[in-house]
């Protein structure tokens, strides 16, 4: 890739991230963000028009109607990632050699995933993540199973009632699963109403069962519930607000915090 086009590339990601964080962008307020001409954004977002990221609008931009629902996996997966990484240290050493693991397609999940793959241990890991399962690749002591299903391409999984009846064959000594939102009333949540139901049946098969969750998901909602989060442990970071900490307290629940700092 030539120089020029790897900036034209950052630009480009540059523009979807500040338009995912703020909403609807003047061309004005992206050109300010990426440090670019006005004339430079407006063929930029004719692009990412033409990708189907972006919707233009009447003065500049916004994430595109189909996007909105869930970001792009790649987008999501560049939020919080120190948060992710304490988080993902903090299951890493949960883990028992030659035990049966459940590793759903989540970011912070996949953070978990890269670790086991610089430190493998002979494991049977089990996941409906694609970017997850690629992780896996030429990795020694590692039996991986790949569950089959309908392609969700927001999270780059597998879910539906060919993976729901896979999992009913299935037990395992461990899940751990992302979430999209925990709830104030002490619930997680999806975005996405089949994701939501084959989290339900992971936790169902599991003996132990962990939600890795970064901070900014306390406190947000989202339109399918899962289970409640009292049916879980939670591995989360130190950004947790303290009136969070209390209600996780209230709600019965076991909870691991991970230091960020100790990670960046």
């Amino acid at each position: 890739m030539s120089q020029a086009v790897g900036v034209k590339v950052d630009r480009l990601d540059a523009i979807r991230s500040h338009l995912y964080a703020n909403g609807f962008s003047t061309i004005q307020a992206l050109a300010d963000a990426i440090g670019a001409s006005l004339a430079t954004v407006r063929r930029d977002l004719q692009i990412l028009e033409q990708e189907g990221a972006i919707d233009r609008v009447h003065g500049g931009a916004r994430i595109a109607e189909g996007s909105s629902v869930e970001v792009a996996f790649q987008e999501r997966e560049k939020r919080h990632l120190s948060a992710k990484r304490a988080i993902a240290t903090a299951a890493y050493d949960l883990l028992h050699p030659r035990t049966a693991i459940f590793l759903d397609a989540g970011t912070t999940v996949l953070q978990l995933a890269r670790l086991v793959r610089i430190n493998p241990m002979p494991l049977r890991i089990f996941t409906n993540g694609l970017t997850v399962a690629q992780e896996f690749l030429n990795i020694p002591n590692l039996e991986v199973v790949l569950l089959g299903g309908q392609l969700r391409s927001e999270n780059a999984s597998l879910v539906g009632p060919q993976a729901e009846a896979m999992l009913e064959t299935l037990w395992f000594d461990q899940l751990f699963l992302g979430a999209s939102a925990i709830s104030s009333d002490g619930a997680i949540y999806s975005v996405d109403s089949a994701e939501a139901s084959l989290n339900r049946r992971m936790l169902a098969r599991s003996a132990n069962r962990f939600v890795l969750a970064d901070s900014s998901k306390f406190g947000t909602t989202a339109t399918y519930k899962v289970a409640p989060l009292d049916t879980a442990k939670v591995i989360t970071d130190s950004g947790l607000s303290r009136h969070w900490r209390d209600e996780l307290v209230n709600f019965g629940v076991d909870a691991t915090i991970a230091d960020v700092r100790a990670k960046e």
